[in-house]
């Protein structure tokens, strides 16, 4: 086999300087598949092709697993507070997985997140969330726990009360959504959080004034949009409407 790894090169050629062209600028980036089909290309052994295959596929997974944080990030920060509907046994209400799948899913599916469960059980019933994003990468979280007995559940019923409270609470846990979102912890009613119409009216000038969203939440020291409190709904307006004067 004619070997020809000399003259491989994995650096693109200097362009001459043309218009607009400064000669200290760098050159252009190469990934690792652009190496890998020059080295195709210039006849490289299999070896190097193997070597340069690998690297490709750490590289597209490293890329696949920053767009996931992304969207993930993104997405929570749309997330509004989602409305107890329902009455758990200690009297306090709760959303329950169909009140969080009807607000969640529409926003993370905007993102490019999917999610999807796992099950198995033995002495326990465990159940695995797993989050998905377009570009490939995939996360996932696996909580368990005994069948719910409680009330006059039969063996079935008992079952499907775990499931539904283990996907409930392994899709917030995936999610990293603040507990305010899943149980009553907030209801002392020191504050308030904002309504969803007023959540919607913050995204919608923030994107009209070209807000940074992560920057804006650093200000007011919370994790997303959604947590901003009722009493601060009108710095926040005055905050952005402020940057669109500049």
């Amino acid at each position: 086999m004619n070997q020809k790894l000399e003259k491989v090169s994995l650096i693109p050629p200097e362009e001459p300087a043309g218009p607009g062209t400064s000669l200290g600028t760098s050159p252009p980036s190469v990934t690792p598949l652009d190496m890998l089909n020059r080295a195709v290309s210039s006849g490289a052994d299999i070896a190097m092709i193997e070597k340069l295959m690998a690297l490709h596929e750490r590289w597209d997974a490293n890329q696949a697993r920053k767009a996931f944080d992304e969207a993930v990030a993104a997405a929570k920060k749309d997330i509004p507070p989602i409305q107890r509907n329902a009455q758990g046994h200690n009297a306090k209400k709760y959303a329950d997985f169909a009140a969080i799948a009807r607000v969640v899913d529409p926003i993370i599916g905007a993102h490019g997140l999917s999610y999807r469960f796992r099950t198995t059980q033995t002495d326990r019933i465990s159940v695995t969330c797993i989050l998905s994003h377009k570009a490939g990468h995939s996360e996932e979280t696996t909580l368990s726990g005994p069948a719910d007995t409680s009330g006059s559940k039969n063996a079935i019923q008992a079952i499907g009360s775990t499931l539904t409270y283990l996907q409930r609470y392994s899709l917030v846990q995936m999610l990293g959504l603040a507990a305010g979102n899943d149980d009553d912890g907030k209801a002392s009613g020191d504050s308030e959080p904002i309504t969803q119409e007023q959540l919607a009216d913050l995204i919608a000038l923030a994107d009209d004034v070209g807000a940074d969203k992560e920057a804006f939440c650093k200000y007011f020291n919370i994790a997303s949009l959604a947590d901003i409190q009722a009493k601060d709904y009108a710095r926040a307006v005055a905050a952005l409407n402020k940057k669109r004067a500049k």
